[in-house]
């Protein structure tokens, strides 16, 4: 079973999105900021990582250029899901190693999209 870790400081955002990810077969791990994430990380490398842009503590951004350099941290793909539309954050997301970028609100048609895009499904 491929696993997602869900990255955001919403429980709410964690609960929905755990619920499509577990639909779509995925063992589902979460982290509330990206500090928690990269403990989780540290734990068991995921195959894939759901992330929001704004949490506290270690934001979004910060968390990917921490995974990206950790051993094993080019693995996951990394699929960011946040508010944050404008072209230059995106451009900033994908130059940092996010493999997509999903726009909230989401839903399961484009989280199952999104993944199938990356090769996740």
């Amino acid at each position: 079973m491929k696993t997602c870790l869900v990255v955001d400081d919403s429980k709410v955002i964690r609960m929905v999105a755990r619920r499509i990810l577990e639909g779509l077969s995925f063992g589902i791990a979460e982290a509330a900021d990206g500090q928690k994430a990269i403990e989780a990380c540290q734990e068991k490398m995921p195959d894939a990582v759901l992330l929001d842009w704004n949490m506290p503590v270690m934001n979004g951004i910060e968390f990917l250029r921490a995974l990206r350099k950790m051993p094993g941290g080019d693995r996951p793909i990394v699929v960011f899901c946040t508010t944050e539309n404008e072209m230059a954050k995106i451009m900033e997301a994908m130059s940092a190693g996010a493999n997509e970028y999903i726009m909230k609100p989401f839903d399961g048609d484009i989280i199952q999209s999104k993944f199938a895009q990356v090769g996740l499904l």
